[in-house]
């Protein structure tokens, strides 16, 4: 069996899997976001309850669950300490190591994005099949939300790079970008212009519509009034789109992946999956492009899903 568990700003969830994937139980408690040893304390606990629900119908004898955690931030591969996370506590803290005393096991640890990545590569719709199973399988992930996540899976593992920062995407400029599209909204994390977090994440839709509107719309209003057919509303989506298939274009002229998948609140939308791909192509060196596009599986599932993969098949 193997444990999975993504730790996020306001909850923390757990999942406890079979070998094959087979969901057993799922816990889901809130974060204590300004303790770190409260956060350790959090974690154990519900590594205990998961463990405590599965109960003896499902005993492996000895052998007890692998352990793997999805957070906010990375491991820096200098100094294994925590890195650029939101959950401000984890800084500077050997995230890992302190896990793995709490528990008395070994912890794999990995960033959340890598986690939904790798959930989708492995049992997801971006798993590959049998006959695509190459050396150098390459899959390349996305969250679309409130910021803009990525996540590289090569050969069935997570490919972090030299620095531990690889596929953070979204803090380099928009590629072909056009006078037309300004500087977008602005970014929270890097102080570049027009990079794609301003453009893709929920703000830079938002920023879109207000622009050229002049009225002020959440993401989630915007997606609404598009389904409604609010012609201001689709020509949004249709900018957006077109951004998005520059940005994974330039993902495809790089890495050139078997599959791309896409995560987040922002992807619920169907039409992205449709345009999309029918968009890439104009800027991709590549021609008659076999790459797909896949929505999450597993949805809001992936990254504790993906945290529980991080432990390879036995």
């Amino acid at each position: 069996m193997r444990i999975g568990i993504d730790l996020g700003g306001t909850k923390i969830e757990g999942v406890i899997l079979r070998k094959d994937g087979t969901e057993l139980a799922r816990r889901r408690i809130p974060t204590p976001a300004d303790d770190y040893v409260a956060v350790l304390d959090a974690i154990a606990q519900l590594v205990e309850g998961l463990e405590a629900a599965v109960g003896e119908t499902e005993s492996t004898g000895s052998e007890r669950p692998t352990i793997g955690v999805a957070t906010p931030g990375f491991l820096s591969p200098r100094d294994h300490l925590m890195r650029n996370s939101n959950l401000l506590v984890l800084n500077d803290r050997p995230l890992d190591r302190d896990l793995a005393a709490r528990l008395g096991r070994p912890v794999r640890l990995d960033n959340d994005a890598n986690c939904f990545v790798l959930s989708e590569a492995t049992d997801g719709w971006a798993a590959p099949s049998p006959m695509e199973i190459v050396a150098g399988d390459l899959v390349f992930g996305a969250t679309l939300g409130t910021g803009i996540g990525g996540g590289l899976v090569v050969n069935g593992r997570i490919w972090s790079g030299a620095n531990g920062s690889a596929a953070e995407w979204s803090h380099t400029t928009l590629p072909f970008l056009r006078a037309e599209d300004a500087d977008g909204s602005g970014c929270a994390v890097c102080p570049h212009p027009a990079c794609i977090e301003s453009f893709l994440s929920g703000r830079g839709l938002a920023w879109d519509y207000e622009r050229t509107t002049g009225q002020r719309r959440t993401p989630v209003e915007i997606a609404e009034l598009e389904r409604q057919g609010e012609p201001e509303a689709s020509a949004s989506f249709g900018r957006y789109e077109d951004r998005l298939a520059r940005a994974l274009a330039g993902i495809i002229n790089l890495l050139d992946p078997r599959a791309i998948v896409l995560g987040g609140g922002i992807s619920n939308n169907s039409r992205l999956f449709e345009r999309v791909p029918r968009l890439w192509e104009r800027y991709t060196v590549a021609r008659d492009l076999t790459t797909r596009l896949f929505p999450a599986c597993h949805g809001d599932a992936s990254g504790v899903r993906g945290a529980a993969w991080l432990w390879p098949p036995n």
